[in-house]
C-alpha cells in the first residue's frame, strides 16, 4: 500500500465538527483513501455508501431528519462515496450535521462542479475540502528507493501516476491507462447540462496534448476544433473542475514588455496526455520530449505543494523579447523560479529583466537528473 500524503491532513480533521469532503478524478484512490480513514477507526461503526448505485439514490431520505438517522442508523462516521450523484446532497447534508454533529460524514466527488455547485451555500462554514490526486513521486518513495524512481521517471512520464497503473509494466500500463481513458475520462464531463459532444471535448483535448508548453489561444482553439471561442473556454473551464487539466496565467506586473493575460494549460497525468494522441514511444525518439518534462513537473510540484496544504500560486513569466520561466511559486511577496531542460548539460541563467524587477528568493534549474532532488526540496 503507497502511503498518501494527504491522509494525515484528513485524519487530523475528524471528528472535530466538519464534514469532510473529498475530490479527485475518477481512479484517482478516493475510495481507497476513505476505506483507509475507516481503518484506522476499528472501534467506530462505519457506513460506506456507493452513491453510484441506483437504490442508494432512490433510497436517501430528501428531507426528514428523523428518517435520515433512522437510513445512516447509528454509524459513528458516514462515507458518501461519489456523493454528487445524490439530488440535493448539500441540504441533506446540511439538515443530518447539524443535528448530529458528532457524526462524522465524508463525502467524496470525483467532479468538483457538480458536488461543490451542490455544498456551496448549504455547507458554508461546516465542511473541509480537499483534492486528491494521482500518485505523486514523493509518495511513491514509499516503496521504491530514489535510485529505482530515477530510472523509472521515463515510465512515469509515458504512462502517468494513477494508482491503478503507477506500478504496472509498460504493456499492461499502456493498456490499463488507455481503458482508464476511454472509459472514465468523459463520464463526468457529459453529464453537466449543454455537455454533449464528446467528440469536440476529445479533439479540444487532443489540440491542448499538441500545443503542451506553448501559451494557449482560446481562439485559436476554437478556430482548430471547428467551434466558437465561448465554448471552448467553457469546455475546458469544466475539463478542470473535472481534474483532467489545470492552468498557469502569465505573471505581468511591472513591465511593458511581459506577456499578459494569456494562459499555459496542463494535464494532471501526462499519461492521459499521451493516451489523448496514442503515443508512448521512447523518450529519446521524440520532439515532445521538453514540453512532457515541463508539464511532468509542474503537475508534480503543484501535488508536492497541494498535499501538503501550501498555498503558492502558480504562474509562467514570458516578455516579447522571447524571455521566459516555466514556472514561478509567489507566496508572502518571494518568488520561486524553475526553468525546466531535458538536456543536463545546459547551462540557464535567469532572464536579467525578471530579475531586476522582481524580488526572487531561488532560481533552479532542472532537468530529469536533478527532478526528483527539487521536488523533495520544495
Amino acid at each position: 500500500m503507497i502511503a498518501r500524503d494527504l491522509f494525515l491532513r484528513i485524519q487530523k480533521w475528524m471528528f472535530q465538527g466538519k464534514i469532510i469532503v473529498l475530490y479527485g478524478a475518477r481512479q484517482v484512490g478516493k475510495t481507497t483513501m476513505a476505506r483507509m480513514i475507516l481503518e484506522k477507526y476499528p472501534e467506530k461503526k462505519h457506513l460506506f455508501l456507493h452513491c453510484e448505485d441506483l437504490f442508494i439514490q432512490s433510497s436517501i431520505p430528501k428531507k426528514s431528519v428523523i428518517e435520515l438517522k433512522s437510513f445512516f442508523g447509528d454509524a459513528d462516521i458516514v462515507v458518501l462515496d461519489e456523493a454528487q450523484t445524490i439530488p440535493n446532497i448539500g441540504k441533506i447534508l446540511k439538515v443530518f450535521h447539524d443535528a448530529f454533529p458528532e457524526v462524522q460524514m465524508i463525502a467524496t466527488g470525483s467532479s468538483s462542479f457538480d458536488l461543490a455547485n451542490s455544498l456551496a451555500e448549504p455547507l458554508t462554514g461546516r465542511s473541509l475540502e480537499f483534492t486528491l490526486y494521482p500518485f505523486s513521486l514523493h509518495e511513491i518513495l514509499s516503496v521504491h528507493s530514489t535510485l529505482q524512481i530515477q530510472s523509472n521517471l521515463q515510465k512515469y512520464i509515458l504512462y502517468g501516476m494513477y494508482p491503478e497503473i503507477v506500478l504496472k509494466d509498460g504493456e499492461i500500463a499502456k493498456e490499463l491507462l488507455k481503458d482508464l481513458s476511454s472509459k472514465y475520462l468523459f463520464r463526468d464531463i457529459l453529464s453537466f447540462e449543454g455537455i454533449k459532444n464528446s467528440g469536440l471535448v476529445f479533439n479540444i483535448l487532443q489540440a491542448i496534448s499538441y500545443q503542451l508548453g506553448n501559451e494557449v489561444s482560446y481562439t485559436e482553439l476554437a478556430n482548430t476544433v471547428g467551434s466558437n471561442k465561448n465554448t471552448v473556454e467553457r469546455y475546458i473551464h469544466i475539463l478542470e473542475k473535472s481534474f483532467i487539466l489545470f492552468t498557469l496565467p502569465s505573471l505581468a506586473r511591472n513591465q511593458r514588455n511581459e506577456i499578459r493575460k494569456t494562459k499555459k494549460i496542463y494535464f494532471y497525468d501526462t499519461g492521459i496526455r499521451n493516451a489523448l494522441i496514442n503515443n508512448f514511444s521512447d523518450l529519446s525518439l521524440r520532439n515532445d520530449k521538453g514540453a512532457l518534462l515541463e508539464n511532468f513537473f509542474i503537475a508534480e510540484m503543484w501535488k508536492r505543494k497541494r498535499n501538503f496544504g501550501k498555498t503558492e500560486t502558480f504562474y509562467f513569466w514570458r516578455t516579447y523579447a522571447q524571455q521566459e520561466i516555466d514556472l514561478i511559486l509567489e507566496h508572502d511577496g518571494n518568488f520561486e523560479a524553475f526553468e525546466v531542460k531535458w538536456n543536463t548539460q545546459k547551462k540557464v541563467k535567469i532572464p536579467s529583466s525578471f530579475a531586476s524587477h522582481y524580488p526572487i528568493h531561488s532560481f533552479t534549474v532542472l532537468n530529469p537528473d536533478t527532478l526528483l532532488e527539487v521536488i523533495e526540496k520544495a
